[in-house]
């Protein structure tokens, strides 16, 4: 089976609320291209995401200059024993910003300890953390969330 690319906002609602881990980021210029079956693009960036809802890592195209920049601040500050996790939406808007949403950015990005990922995505993963013990070793330790988001 092909891999599955997430180009266009359609494509990325596919994953609409759900967390994903990006394993890969790299950074493009809007002037290098990236071809997907015999077409091209010009992305800001191209990610790598491993999302619960697909069994295959998933790859994205990043168009919207304020997800770009966030995900470039995101992996200048991520450490070692650390991961950076996304959730694309475009449901989460204020009110005002809805009307505007396909101009909108899309991506929360967040940095979390290594394994918060697994912790969110799968209840068997280290059973005995619960309630707010499990929170902590989830939660990020620095986010990005658009403004327009709630």
């Amino acid at each position: 089976m092909a891999q599955k690319h997430f180009i266009n906002n359609k494509q990325w609602a596919e994953i609409d609320g759900v967390l994903c881990k990006v394993t890969k980021f790299l950074r493009f210029d809007k002037t290098q291209e990236f071809e997907i079956n015999g077409r091209k693009y010009y992305p800001y960036a191209v990610l790598t995401v491993i999302c619960s809802k697909f069994a295959d890592p998933v790859t994205g195209l990043i168009f919207h200059k304020e997800d770009y920049k966030h995900l470039r601040m995101a992996f200048e500050k991520v450490k070692q024993g650390q991961e950076v996790l996304i959730l694309w939406s475009d449901k989460h808007y204020k009110s005002w910003a809805k009307i505007f949403s396909p101009f909108m950015p899309k991506l929360w990005v967040m940095i979390c300890s290594a394994g918060a990922f697994e912790i969110e995505t799968n209840k068997d993963y280290r059973p005995e953390l619960t309630g707010e013990a499990r929170w902590n070793a989830f939660k990020p330790i620095i986010e990005w969330k658009p403004e327009v988001m709630v």
